[in-house]
């Protein structure tokens, strides 16, 4: 691969991140058109694409690691038509190609506008204390009393639909404890934990059955030493806030397209798990990429989402709408709807004093190279925090990891993750608040 020059390189980097996926709307013989509505650079004549026509994972047959996706794409093609909300492309072929498939840039050309220069933000000084590797890929964490009261067990979803309850040892080891397997069928999403019921932590897996095109959760309980599923719920359930201040919220899937309901506290009564009438709207985004805290100020809420185009956004109490300068859309979890890519953000931590808020949010770096050839591939992990200030959510100091970032938690202490390192394993990460 050529090395570009430093500011080459920068322009080219922006124009990635600005420009990772677009839709295909309509194929009209060599024509394919292409939803740009929600693109913050504009494509230009002449760029070449592919569509991404099929996707298949890839395993090691001898010790079961999933190594990633191999794609399959469509002959090479050319933007010929730019408008405000859509282009125009022109492919050889367009075998395979059909409306709701996704189309990646093959290369991209260098932008002759000056780059700004940008101030170098501050490194973290929080205390991180980085747990011994286990043996998974962690696409969701979360913290719980599940195995004992006081145990503060780490909960853990992997990529291969396993939960796993730890217990912290010496020299920052994480025992395992119990562990569940989910149904045959069922994609885990993200699992949260809470005691919604007296007693210990129930665990809630969200699953995803593709061939259904169905989305629920799973409630799991620690039954004299073993996990067992006790009660499946009609919702999107995640949780939100800080150890023993989180509720666990639950929202309604696919009640817009494939776009979700508002939020209600998931409570127990009368022996069953129930939604409450306490609520709050959600504004069609996923409880996933989401929180709802008062960040400016202390007596009223505000909703913070990751918008589609990767900036954070937080609803004002005027109405108007903050948001960051920063992308943090980069998210590797995904699933196949109706033709259409479910994107599930990493989750938003709010927390510190009402009004005067603290925020935790994740970017993932993609990988340089050809677009077409790393989609949805990202490496070096990042834990941004910011606050509310003169109108925007500013970044005030980060957190660099080694591996991938699919999700956060939050304790009464800490922001919890967990980056799953090139070899396919993770490390459980705790950074103080």
């Amino acid at each position: 691969m050529k090395k570009f020059p430093a500011i080459l390189c920068a322009l080219l980097c922006a124009a990635f991140a600005a420009q990772a996926e677009m839709t295909v709307v309509r194929v009209d013989g060599k024509k394919v058109f292409l939803d740009t509505s929600e693109e913050k650079t504009a494509l230009t004549k002449g760029t070449t694409f592919k569509v991404i026509v099929s996707s298949e994972k890839l395993t090691n047959p001898k010790t079961g690691k999933n190594l990633g996706e191999v794609y399959t794409y469509s002959a090479l093609g050319t933007i010929t038509e730019v408008q405000p909300l859509y282009a125009i492309g022109e492919l050889p072929r367009t075998d395979g190609v059909s409306v709701g498939k996704t189309a990646v840039l093959e290369e991209l050309k260098p932008v002759s506008a000056p780059v700004e220069a940008v101030a170098p933000v501050k490194k973290s000084t929080r205390p991180v204390t980085t747990y011994q590797p286990v043996e998974q890929s962690v696409i969701s964490v979360t913290q719980a009393d599940v195995t004992a009261a006081g145990a503060n067990n780490v909960i853990t979803l992997s990529d291969k639909n396993e939960v796993t309850v730890f217990t912290r040892g010496d020299s920052e080891s994480l025992n395992a404890q119990l562990t569940f397997t989910l149904p045959d069928g069922k994609k885990g999403i993200t699992v949260s934990a809470a005691p919604v019921k007296a007693g210990l932590a129930q665990i809630f897996v969200v699953v995803y059955q593709p061939a259904q095109e169905k989305i629920s959760t799973l409630v799991l309980e620690n039954k004299n030493g073993k996990l067992e599923q006790t009660a499946t719920l009609p919702y999107f359930v995640k949780e939100l806030g800080c150890g023993s201040a989180k509720k666990v919220w639950a929202q309604r899937p696919f009640v817009l397209g494939n776009a979700p309901g508002n939020a209600r506290e998931m409570v127990f009564e009368k022996n069953k798990f129930v939604a409450s009438g306490a609520t709050f709207n959600t504004r069609h985004n996923w409880l996933a990429g989401l929180n709802n805290y008062p960040v400016e100020k202390a007596d009223e809420n505000n909703l913070i989402f990751t918008a589609s185009n990767g900036t954070l956004h937080m609803q004002l109490a005027n109405g108007k709408t903050a948001e960051s300068k920063d992308l943090f859309g980069s998210t590797p979890l995904r699933m196949s709807y109706k033709q259409q890519l479910l994107k599930f953000f990493p989750s938003i931590q709010v927390f510190g004093t009402p009004g005067q808020a603290n925020l935790a949010a994740v970017e993932n770096g993609t990988k340089l190279g050809l677009l077409s050839e790393t989609f949805g591939q990202y490496h070096n992990g990042k834990i941004h925090f910011l606050t509310y200030e003169k109108g925007r959510l500013q970044i005030t100091d980060t957190v660099e990891l080694s591996g991938v970032l699919y999700d956060t938690a939050c304790t009464d202490k800490a922001v919890l993750t967990a980056e799953v390192l090139p070899d396919g394993t993770s490390s459980i990460v705790e950074i103080l608040k």
